[in-house]
């Protein structure tokens, strides 16, 4: 018999975004069996009157209070009201900013959404998002020479929400898709610049995932084929000899995030570009 789940409300506090908080949340809750939070999002708090809509929201369902607040008084009312009602309640960088400090010996700028500036980095990664949207799933195919990052597969490997989260690295990353009996484009096989990748994952995996797509879509008039378990190995196996053919690294995405193929892929481009840079063919 199954155990009945807990919910518990879970309040996140920021003066920015609150996506650092939420990765962090979300990063705890899951080690929890049998636990789901009920979230609470109160990004941009900023001022006193923010921070009373906030502590109104808190009175009605207490919980978990996580909260990263620059503006000392701002944080202290927080915690103050917290105490009152017997919350928990914790500030997420105050340990990180405390090792920082006593190593580095220097002061903290207790600088807003630092994180944020639109700096030359945050351009960077707005130019590598727009490549990467514009190089979806095979637009485009002259300039592929100018990506980072070029990943090849079959239908429904993840290719384009990789894509994505690498442009937010600042890489421009292009897809392009790998169809039966259709050849794989001379200018693709012959890409010096970017590094490519295959993506594969197992046929049950792939084969429920297309399945789950025609029901969602109401397809009636789609390819037998393409949810047939024996044509999918066909494609996988065609992936794993065209990577092969060109010493392309080759990531099975079956058991993965989003997140950890990412990982790979940018493990696999660092050691990329230094063999690169130091003329070493790969």
């Amino acid at each position: 018999m199954n155990n009945p789940r807990h919910y518990f409300h879970l309040h996140l506090v920021s003066d920015s975004t609150g996506e650092t908080l939420m990765t962090v949340a979300r990063a705890a809750t899951v080690q929890y069996e049998n636990v789901q939070e009920i979230e609470h999002v109160y990004p941009l708090v900023r001022s006193q009157k923010q921070l009373d809509r906030v502590i109104s929201e808190i009175e009605k369902a207490p919980g978990i209070v996580l909260y990263t607040l620059v503006d000392e008084e701002i944080a202290q009312r927080l915690e103050q009201k917290c105490r009152e009602l017997g919350t928990p309640f914790v500030n997420i960088l105050d340990p990180v900013f405390a090792v920082f400090q006593s190593y580095l010996n220097v002061t903290q700028t207790h600088r807003i959404g630092g994180q944020h500036e639109m700096d030359a980095e945050y351009f960077s990664r707005m130019e590598a998002l727009n490549y990467t949207m514009m190089h979806d799933d095979g637009q485009i195919w002259d300039d592929l020479e100018s990506a980072d990052i070029v990943l090849l597969g079959i239908s429904r490997t993840s290719k384009t929400p990789t894509c994505i989260y690498l442009a937010n690295r600042g890489i421009k990353a292009a897809n392009v898709p790998l169809v039966p009996d259709i050849p794989l484009p001379e200018s693709v096989k012959s890409l010096k610049y970017p590094m490519v990748v295959g993506l594969i994952a197992s046929a049950e995996r792939i084969q429920q995932i297309r399945r789950n797509r025609v029901l969602s879509l109401n397809s009636e008039g789609y390819n037998d084929q393409y949810v047939d378990r024996k044509e999918i190995s066909r494609e996988i196996n065609m992936t794993r000899r065209l990577c092969s053919e060109h010493n392309w690294p080759l990531i099975d995405v079956t058991r993965r995030s989003i997140e950890e193929t990412a990982a790979e892929i940018l493990t696999l481009f660092k050691d990329y570009k230094t063999a690169r840079e130091n003329g070493v063919s790969e």
